[in-house]
Parts: C-alpha cells; structure tokens; sequence
C-alpha cells in the first residue's frame, strides 16, 4: 500500500440554492445574532466581525460537551462570510469526533435573487464520516430554513 493510500481523506459538505431575495436581506440573516437562531442555533458571543469568537451549543456525546467553538474568519459583506468550525473530542468515535473545519457562505447576485452557496470543508474520514453524513442533510434544511427566515425580514 503506498503513503496515499494510508492518509486519511477529506470531504465537503456543498450545498447551493437561488433564492428570491437580495444578497443584503441573506446577508442580515447571515450576519444577525438573533435570526442566526432561528435558522441554525443560538449563537453564543457572536458579533458579525473579523476574528469575533462564538460558540453554539448541540447534543453532547461522550467526552464532548456538545460545544462547537466558531470564529468569523473573514467578511466580504454582501459577498461571503467564512467561520472555523471546531467541536467534538479526541476519545469520541462516531457522532461527537473531533472536528476541525470550516463553514463558508458564498453569496452571488444572480436574475431574481442570490445564489447561496455553503461548503462546510475539511472532514477528516473516516474520523468524521458520523459528522459528515449528519451535516450533508442537514445543512440542505439548514439553508431553506435561511430562506424562509431571509424571505420573512
């Protein structure tokens, strides 16, 4: 077996919708504590700036307290939003693995609306492969919840 074969491989979560609303009525729904928590979670310390540490909080398993500990790592406002997304524990298998990657919000003016696009990047498999099937399905009602909470603004 060569070194490629034995290093473990990474997977994204992408996720892509146009939706009837401006980039700056997704954009208040991306960047706005109190209707993050209506289509994800509550975030905890959030502040829609560069280098701003949050947490959310989700079920516990194992060593995990269920903690997801986020940074705003970068801001392109109207454009694009990227957060690390770190959680779970070393002694986890299955759901509650470490996790250390990163969640990018793309917004693209296109006829009729924006076009929202979400890769949430770096699953390590087989490590995360709990992580990463959970999250395939559900970031997709993740971002129609974002629709429905953009459209109502």
């Amino acid at each position: 077996m060569n070194d490629a074969a034995l290093k473990s491989a990474t997977q994204d979560v992408v996720v892509e919708e146009v939706f009837p609303h401006a980039p700056e009525t997704i954009w208040k729904a991306l960047t706005n504590g109190a209707l993050i928590a209506r289509w994800l979670m509550e975030p905890k310390g959030y502040a829609a700036n560069e280098g701003t540490r949050f947490t959310f909080q989700t079920t516990a398993a194992g060593a995990w307290d269920g903690t997801i500990r986020c940074e705003v790592l970068e801001m392109k406002p109207y454009e694009r939003i990227v957060y690390g997304w770190k959680g779970g524990h070393e002694s986890n298998v299955g759901y509650g693995s470490k996790l250390d990657t990163v969640v990018t919000f793309t917004l693209t003016k296109v006829a009729g609306g924006t076009r929202v696009r979400l890769v949430h990047s770096g699953f390590v498999l087989p490590r995360n492969e709990t992580a990463y099937q959970n999250m395939s399905n559900g970031w997709k009602a993740v971002v129609q919840r974002l629709d429905k909470v953009a459209g109502e603004g």
